[in-house]
């Protein structure tokens, strides 16, 4: 009797370790919102191969692009639960509106600038961090996409103007902040979820795309986009980001590499971020669509209006002491 009782433990501490053993193996699933091929699925490709070289096979993972997992405000959501383990994709303001200050339109001039705030150490990335926590999820690093602009399925006067009334409706993505941008500098923003905005524009309910760059349009909008107008709206920065849950359990060799490896996948992407930019413009201009011309005049213009129109509501809406905190500390 005794024996069959030591026999059953044996079996039964034997099915248990087995099954540590698979959910620790288990294969990481990353989320991101392009299409195969693009820069952010080669990056993350080279991401998971180098993962999975450098753990000896521990650590494994497998791409769902095209936000096959769902919109990335649903991913992020996930994350938080547990219920998907990472992504790489811009941060969602439905959960906590105080994102929205990331996305400050005119908040960042150029590339030096923004590698100082977003990179490693800076104060923007710190803001970022902690926001993320307070969701449960762990940031890894950053990958900056680009500077934005606007696209248009249609001619527009005085693009450049931003007192300029355009009388064209904009898709802007469903967060306070680019919807003040576009009825700052004379668009009617629409607000329409990311996975509805293609066929909004296609299908006439909208004229145009405000909230991504010369990247997201080529990627995702090359075919109803005729003009281009590089406005530098914003600086977008994707992150690379894992439920804290998956994090924890994974042994402090396997976070180290982990964290080695993210680190190496975002200066990958600074060194190249700023010159795929202008390669991204070209992709346009060469698939058919205009760059519009916008002077550097226009640009500071329109970031001197939207700074004091726009600015003063988002401070508002997320906390103005908080906000007004975060602002003081961008590095010039």
């Amino acid at each position: 009797m005794k024996r069959r009782i030591i026999v059953s433990m044996f079996v039964l501490v034997a099915g248990i370790a087995l099954m540590a053993g698979t959910i620790q193996a288990k294969t990481l699933k990353i989320s991101h919102v392009r299409p195969q091929g693009t820069a952010i699925d080669k990056d993350l490709r080279w991401f998971s191969d180098t993962l999975k070289e450098v753990s000896g096979g521990k650590l494994k993972s497998k791409l769902y692009p095209a936000s096959a997992l769902g919109d990335y405000t649903i991913v992020q959501e996930r994350i938080g639960l547990g219920a998907v383990d990472m992504a790489c994709q811009p941060p969602s303001s439905a959960a906590d509106k105080r994102f929205q200050l990331v996305y400050f339109p005119y908040m960042l001039k150029n590339w030096d600038q923004a590698r100082k705030n977003y990179g490693s150490g800076g104060p923007l990335r710190k803001v970022v961090k902690e926001l993320y926590a307070e969701q449960d999820i762990h940031l890894l690093s950053v990958w900056p996409v680009y500077f934005g602009g606007i696209a248009f399925n249609t001619e527009v006067k005085n693009p450049g103007d931003p007192d300029a009334a355009k009388g064209i409706k904009l898709r802007v993505p469903p967060m306070k902040t680019f919807q003040l941008l576009a009825d700052t500098t004379g668009y009617l923003g629409t607000p329409i979820p990311f996975s509805d905005a293609f066929t909004a524009v296609q299908t006439g309910v909208v004229d145009g795309v405000i909230g991504s760059g010369a990247e997201g349009y080529y990627s995702s909008f090359r075919d109803v986009t005729k003009n281009y107008l590089p406005s530098n709206t914003h600086f977008e920065v994707w992150y690379l980001i894992i439920s804290k849950k998956k994090f924890d359990k994974l042994s402090a060799e396997e976070q180290k590499q982990l964290q080695d490896v993210a680190d190496q996948f975002e200066e990958r992407r600074w060194s190249v971020a700023e010159a795929d930019q202008k390669a991204n413009e070209q992709r346009l201009a060469d698939y058919g669509a205009t760059i519009l011309p916008i002077s550097e005049e226009e640009i500071n213009a329109t970031a001197k209006k939207v700074q004091a129109v726009v600015w003063p509501q988002i401070l508002d809406d997320v906390g103005k002491e908080w906000a007004q905190g975060v602002l003081d500390s961008i590095i010039k």
